[in-house]
């Protein structure tokens, strides 16, 4: 049986769409998995021993790219397709695919073509995970239980970070795509100062945070900007035997539960109860909720609609460093 996986979003979203996977391998070991991401993401899931063979859409030339690849679809003869995207793109990759059966979430403006449709629903202490994993019903016939996603750093992602582990060292992940999901840059750049006084912090992010990463590090000698320069994998890697890693809601959150690390995530604009909180064993969560204001979205936003950002500054340095645990 061939199955293809479809999620085109964001780099998070990818991640927490693994569980799928695993759990088709789990339940249908013979399954072969494909799965479908936008271009830039594929790095993520190399080496995943569940995923058969990755497809990469390339959205800066998404019609002649997208027209190859549903013909190539085609040519696969998939037997499900397993949409976890809710958008019309994804929706007319999972009907021009030609497969025998397709399921969906309702949100997605092409459900009603699907063979199956499952709801979307944000509420309070769902995780998206459960979620993704409730489009495995039709196929399996009954909902899998919930299983954390998990990333395969290679050999060669371990040996770029060695060199600097030899002592214990804590990391930082101050960017977010959104400002409002953003921990105050002055609180990140304070947070580092304070724990590099006993511990070697290293800052993470994509080549676009590296200016932020310089700001945070503000020229101490125990903090180093690694933004832009590890891979997605080595930044797993380098999160796995970490003492700690403080994130926004965004993310390398996610990659931190992939790989089980302590976690404390800061939760400015939007709240835990959507959905995307860690799944450490050891994870704990920064968020004021008392604020009337918030979640003022499911997503961040450009700017604070209020004004204030409460949501951000009510969270102080003392209760991130507080939460370290050595």
């Amino acid at each position: 049986m061939k199955i293809l996986i479809i999620q085109t979003a964001f780099i998070g979203d990818v991640v927490l769409a693994l569980p799928v996977a695993q759990a088709l391998k789990k339940y249908k070991p013979d399954v072969e998995i494909h799965f479908l991401i936008r271009k830039g993401n594929e790095n993520l899931i190399e080496n995943h021993p569940d995923i058969h063979k990755v497809w990469v859409w390339n959205k800066k030339e998404k019609y002649r790219s997208g027209w190859n690849l549903i013909q190539a679809f085609r040519k696969e003869s998939f037997e499900w397709v397993i949409n976890l995207h809710r958008f019309a793109s994804s929706g007319i990759f999972t009907l021009l695919a030609k497969a025998g059966h397709t399921v969906g979430f309702k949100k997605n403006p092409l459900s009603f073509g699907f063979s199956y449709v499952k709801p979307h629903l944000i509420q309070k202490g769902t995780h998206e995970v459960h979620r993704n994993l409730s489009l495995l019903e039709p196929l399996l016939g009954f909902e899998p239980p919930f299983t954390k996603p998990r990333l395969y750093p290679s050999l060669n992602d371990y040996e770029k970070i060695e060199p600097f582990q030899a002592e214990p060292y804590v990391v930082l992940a101050p960017a977010s795509v959104w400002f409002t999901k953003q921990w105050e840059t002055s609180n990140w750049m304070l947070l580092a100062q304070k724990l590099s006084e006993r511990l070697n912090v290293f800052i993470v992010g994509g080549p676009k945070d590296y200016e932020l990463g310089e700001k945070v590090k503000n020229n101490h000698p125990r903090i180093i900007n690694w933004c832009g320069q590890l891979t997605f994998l080595q930044t797993a890697a380098l999160m796995q035997k970490a003492v700690r890693v403080w994130v926004n809601d965004s993310a390398p959150l996610h990659f931190a539960s992939a790989v089980n690390a302590p976690v404390t995530a800061i939760f400015c604009s939007t709240t835990p109860d959507f959905g995307f909180y860690p799944l450490s064993d050891n994870m704990m969560v920064l968020s004021d909720e008392t604020l009337p204001c918030k979640p003022c979205g499911l997503h961040g936003k450009k700017s604070c609609p209020k004004g204030h950002f409460l949501c951000s500054k009510n969270i102080t340095v003392e209760q991130a460093i507080s939460t370290l645990i050595l």
